[in-house]
């Protein structure tokens, strides 16, 4: 399995190149050059198996030049149960009896579904430096509106051979996401608040990337820039997983009969996670309708529905900010698919998004789109609305983003009809995002984090995870604030080029 550039089709590059460059030399993503294909008795087969060893017998088919031994290991270090909780790794939640289950995606040591993609990539990141052999030390540039980066904090803190650089936006995280990036520990890592949005602080870090100059600095001093975003194939992959893993989990225990059609919602920013459900199901797992679910920014939710994306709208903090995005990076990818992987056409709408901040597609390519994707948006109100509704009816208490999905989700069904068995993804902690949760339950409570964060465990009986108790405490280590104009100088300083 060879990789190719969403900007240059004729590129090949083998797995690990793909995972360890991060992104193109001409700013383009890598994909398969293929997409290897599940039958439903591979399914079957799998459903009797763990999550690992789902995983391996995934990640194998699209990382050919890693060896058994190699993937096995780089899995078994990721997933644990003293990392997750429990060896299943994720939790399938029923809702009721109407046709709706969660996907729990945050029970890693950072309370967030970024956990099930960056535990494993430093492992995986790793190995492609061995199997490349490049002496080179990698530089991970990372742009977050929130969770990414303590995650990839977590992942990759002290690892050999690394340095770990994080930008977020200054105002465009909850305190708590905040806090447990400026109190990370670990000796190759440093963060850096940005003034804008994520946006910004997301285009500023890939045009460091791709800054010909800077790179040939850094190779004069054996560095190599690579990403923890899920610009990087290594990123997404692992997410792939998480998705095959969940219909093997709804057939084992006995929701669905082998191959029956499960929709899936996810609330979406970076377009990263819908994405690896989009490959999943071209690989052979049955899902069924897309449900892209956006918040108040709802720019995917117009672009599905129009065919038009276009930047220039007012951009929106909310209460879900990890979705406080206007520019989704990994749609890169799916235009590229629909398109018939026509490179020149994707560089002319990245081109045209660039200099006039829009892009239209066509009724062809639109109609595709259309055909896997329904778009739904879900405001702040009703996301608050959301939450109390569903734990006043169910007992489950959700963060603002799944509340976002399961939002959009009901507007589904209500505009559709549609009765399908929905899996909806649920992406954080409610812990993360505490002082929201607690207005949607009518309890404004104080600004202390911890005095927020018992007064929700009385309300909801919802055990603390102990990572968040413990940042309380922590002093903070990083405190800079710049603006987006000096981060190419900023990381040329900390690398000392």
């Amino acid at each position: 399995m060879e990789y190719k550039s969403t900007r240059n089709s004729g590129l090949r590059v083998s797995a690990a190149q793909a995972i360890t460059q991060g992104i193109s030399t001409e700013g383009g993503l890598f994909v398969p050059e293929s997409l290897p294909r599940l039958e439903l008795e591979d399914l079957e087969c799998l459903a009797g198996k763990t999550y690992n060893e789902r995983a391996i017998e995934v990640l194998s088919l699209f990382l050919t030049d890693f060896s058994d031994e190699q993937l096995c290991h780089c899995v078994n270090l990721a997933y644990t149960e003293e990392k997750f909780g429990d060896e299943e790794i994720t939790r399938l939640v029923q809702l009721g009896e109407n046709g709706l289950a969660v996907l729990e995606l945050w029970h890693g040591p950072t309370c967030a579904f970024k956990d099930m993609a960056l535990q494993l990539l430093p492992h995986l990141l790793t190995t492609s430096a061995q199997i490349i052999r490049s002496g080179s030390e990698r530089v991970i540039l990372v742009a977050t509106s929130g969770d990414t980066g303590k995650a990839a904090l977590e992942g990759f803190r002290d690892v050999p051979g690394t340095r770990m650089m994080v930008f977020y936006p200054a105002d465009g995280v909850s305190p708590t996401q905040k806090r447990q990036m400026v109190t990370q520990e670990g000796e190759n890592v440093s963060v850096c608040a940005v003034e804008g949005n994520f946006d910004d602080t997301q285009a500023a870090v890939k045009s460091i990337f791709t800054d010909p100059v800077l790179r040939e600095r850094m190779a004069e001093k054996g560095l190599q820039f690579s990403s923890a975003n899920s610009i990087n194939w290594g990123r997404l992959v692992p997410q792939i997983v998480y998705y095959v893993s969940a219909y093997c989990d709804l057939l084992a225990d006995g929701k669905i009969k082998l191959g029956d059609p499960v929709n899936v919602c996810v609330p979406t920013g970076n377009f990263g996670n819908i994405l690896a459900a989009y490959y999943a199901k071209k690989m052979g797992v049955p899902f069924g309708k897309l449900i892209c679910a956006s918040n108040k920014n709802r720019i995917l939710t117009d672009f599905i529905r129009t065919g038009v994306y276009d930047c220039n709208r007012d951009f929106y903090a909310t209460n879900s900010p990890s979705m406080d995005i206007l520019v989704s990076s990994n749609l890169e990818r799916l235009l590229y698919d629909l398109c018939g992987e026509e490179d020149f056409q994707i560089t002319s709408w990245y081109r045209d998004l660039k200099e006039t901040g829009r892009f239209e597609i066509p009724p062809a390519v639109r109609e595709k789109l259309t055909a896997e994707f329904w778009g739904g948006s879900c405001g702040e109100a009703e996301t608050l609305s959301v939450i109390q509704r569903v734990f006043s009816e169910y007992s489950y208490l959700s963060d603002t983003h799944t509340a976002v999905a399961l939002g959009a989700y009901e507007n589904y069904r209500e505009e559709t009809g549609d009765q399908t068995l929905t899996l909806v993804v649920s992406t954080a902690n409610p812990y993360k995002f505490t002082g929201s949760v607690l207005s949607s339950l009518g309890e404004p409570g104080t600004e202390d984090e911890a005095e927020q964060m018992a007064l929700l465990h009385r309300i909801s009986e919802l055990e603390i995870p102990a990572s968040l108790l413990e940042i309380q405490d922590k002093p903070v280590r990083f405190n800079r604030l710049i603006s987006r104009e000096e981060m190419k100088e900023d990381v040329g300083r900390m690398l000392r080029l």
